[in-house]
């Protein structure tokens, strides 16, 4: 009797899988042309920062062409949407590394270096122009007549682990649960122009306002 073929490895099959399905605009809010020019935006940023990183690790210039060795276990198309999806959809890290046949820490340091890449970029407005800071919004604003909404989102996150000093500054006071909160100013039709660096769920909105210096320049 002939032996059996082998058998595909289910596991590459859900590897497959979830590039198709985790690039749908569903998980990732932006269609897959869009996602191709974010991709062209941000991919020599991460080559540069992949290259930095290599640099210091080697303690030199690199000693074999660019490509040779162990090839990455997420390509950089992976890690995009890994990010988009993680920020829209608040998907844990853990389920993402089960979807694209991963190490859970694999993901998270893809996470931590392709988000600083697309936040680089600014915020989009009707008029071309790109707002990277938070004064740039508020020129913007007086420049168009636009009209800002301003409020705090709270994320919630994992417990800290114990020992961890500040471990209690996590904890929100309005929603009794580990959050993160960020200060988010849109216009008048919810477009979002900018958003604050994260901080502890404890702090409170109007302490964020006035550490971000929205009222100093809303003062001027």
């Amino acid at each position: 009797m002939a032996a059996a073929g082998p058998i595909a490895d289910p596991f590459w099959m859900s590897c497959r899988w979830a590039r198709r399905v985790f690039s749908h605009p569903v998980f990732t809010g932006i269609s897959r042309h869009h996602l191709r020019l974010v991709l062209a935006e941000v991919g020599p940023g991460w080559a540069a920062g992949r290259e930095g990183r290599l640099h210091e690790r080697r303690g030199g210039r690199r000693r074999r062409a660019a490509g040779a060795g162990r090839p990455l276990e997420l390509r950089l198309a992976d890690r995009v949407v890994i990010t988009l999806v993680h920020l829209r959809t608040g998907l844990s890290h853990d389920a993402l590394a089960v979807a694209f046949g991963v190490d859970r820490s694999t993901v998270t340091r893809a996470i931590g270096q392709i988000r600083p890449l697309p936040a680089g970029r600014g915020f989009a407005t009707p008029t071309g122009v790109r707002l990277r800071t938070l004064a740039d919004v508020f020129a913007y604003a007086a420049a168009e007549g636009v009209v800002l909404r301003m409020d705090a989102t709270e994320i919630r996150v994992r417990r800290p682990r114990a020992g961890r000093g500040g471990r209690k500054a996590f904890v929100s006071g309005k929603a009794r649960q580990n959050t993160i909160k960020s200060t988010v100013i849109s216009d008048e039709t919810g477009a979002t122009l900018w958003c604050g660096t994260h901080r502890p769920g404890r702090v409170h909105d109007h302490t964020a306002v006035r550490i971000e210096g929205i009222d100093a320049l809303l003062d001027a």
